[in-house]
């Protein structure tokens, strides 16, 4: 049965753990409980269910469990309209560039390999659950990698323009990448490439966080829009 805590703190963050090892499950609450509100389960029937009542910011799927494939749940996750704006982060004892490759295709947001680096996972729960709070949750984000043209003033306030792409796209905003340092509430000129770029408007950079050396991760939300954006 599915064992939840800290339910009376409304200020924390939620995550869904779906994963037969209870092992696992009970350092996850040892890890993460402090943050985060903590919803789990051994048994991979349950997990829609979970996640449908909960409304969790992310979901942590295990892969192999008995009677029931964590692939197939995430492809369920990602593809039902109620919860496919959550972000499901695969964790498994699994390695290889095929499995990752093969998480992707079904929209999984992320993957960690065990034993569990849970600083790395920590540091990556932190950026998807402050961008999914900077959006409304009755506003559909959708992953879609769009190539945008970013300009604007960087961290060190010199101008810059810089090529980025969207991990995922809401009518608001949008999750990025690119290989600029910028300033947590800069102010950006948001462009969508195509044939010839297209000027949307202006975004405001609602959080940071820096990836793998010199990539960095935006969550950026409209403050005008001037032209066509991938949503309307």
């Amino acid at each position: 049965m599915p064992v939840i805590t800290n339910r009376n703190n409304g200020t924390k963050g939620k995550l869904l753990v779906v994963d037969d090892d209870e092992a696992l499950r009970r350092l996850m609450h040892l890890e993460l409980s402090e943050t985060y509100e903590i919803i789990d389960t051994g048994e991979p029937e349950h997990g829609l269910a979970l996640a449908l009542e909960h409304r969790p910011d992310a979901i942590l799927l295990d892969l192999r469990m008995p009677k029931y494939s964590g692939y197939e749940l995430c492809q369920t996750f990602t593809s039902f309209s109620r919860t496919q704006t959550i972000p499901v982060v695969i964790v498994s004892g699994e390695g290889g560039a095929q499995t990752k490759e093969h998480c992707k295709q079904l929209g999984a947001a992320a993957y960690f390999e065990k034993p569990l680096d849970f600083e790395a996972l920590k540091a990556y729960l932190r950026g998807i659950v402050k961008t999914s709070r900077h959006i409304p949750r009755s506003e559909v984000r959708v992953r879609l990698r769009v190539p945008l043209k970013l300009r604007g003033k960087d961290a060190q306030a010199k101008d810059f323009e810089e090529a980025a792409t969207t991990e995922n796209v809401s009518l608001s905003g949008f999750l990025c990448t690119c290989n600029k340092e910028i300033s947590v509430h800069s102010i950006i000129d948001v462009y969508m490439v195509s044939g010839r770029d297209e000027h949307v408007g202006k975004a405001e950079i609602m959080h940071s966080e820096a990836k793998a050396p010199p990539l960095y991760r935006y969550g950026c939300r409209f403050t005008e829009k001037k032209g066509p954006w991938v949503l309307q």
